[in-house]
């Protein structure tokens, strides 16, 4: 057995498509529950420790329902300036969040927590991205796809906004929600099997 008798399942705290993609490909059985937490931290919190403690706030919350479970917990921020974009409210916001990346880079953080009986790890991964050149109707072209829904930074990086940047720069795992490789090592730290 995969979990080597440690863990009654491996759990992640989290709903999202491209998470559970991620997670698909490593072939472990695992279900997907949604963590319900609060996602506001207090203003000023700096964007990398921001990203961890949801990460945590959110794999302890599942794990709190499901104490011998092991559990994947993750969010992502994307940082401009050093100021975080959350996820835009609607396409008016989502063209402005856009806008401002225009031209630029910026950075997205993902902190990931995986947590079990004697297991708490929480770590955070940043890439670092740099958005085209694009006009405004090209803007409003993409907002108009409906991928900014539920994503910071007003952008899904796996789909069409894949045309949206001219350099990624980092694990693109991570910058898709899930970085795989501390995941992987997180996971065999705390006793998974893969093979």
């Amino acid at each position: 057995m995969f979990l080597a008798g440690l863990y009654s399942e491996l759990l992640l705290a989290s709903t999202s498509p491209a998470r559970r993609a991620l997670l698909d490909g490593l072939g472990l059985p695992y279900r997907p529950l949604a963590p319900e937490v609060d996602e506001v931290v207090p203003e000023g919190t700096p964007v990398l420790h921001a990203v961890a403690q949801l990460a945590e706030r959110k794999a302890r919350a599942v794990w709190g329902k499901n104490p011998r479970s092991l559990v994947i917990g993750a969010d992502q921020l994307v940082s401009l300036d050093g100021q975080a974009l959350g996820k835009p409210a609607d396409e008016a916001a989502a063209f402005a969040q856009l806008k401002s990346l225009v031209g630029r880079s910026h950075e997205i953080a993902t902190g990931v927590c995986v947590m079990g009986p004697g297991y708490l790890v929480t770590e955070v991964d940043v890439a670092r991205l740099h958005v085209r050149a694009l006009s405004d109707d090209e803007v409003r072209g993409y907002v108009s796809t409906g991928e900014w829904r539920g994503c910071a930074g007003g952008y899904r990086v796996e789909g069409r906004g894949q045309a949206l940047f001219g350099r990624l720069e980092g694990d693109r795992t991570s910058i898709q929600g899930l970085p795989m490789q501390r995941v992987v090592r997180l996971l065999r730290e705390a006793g998974v099997r893969f093979f």
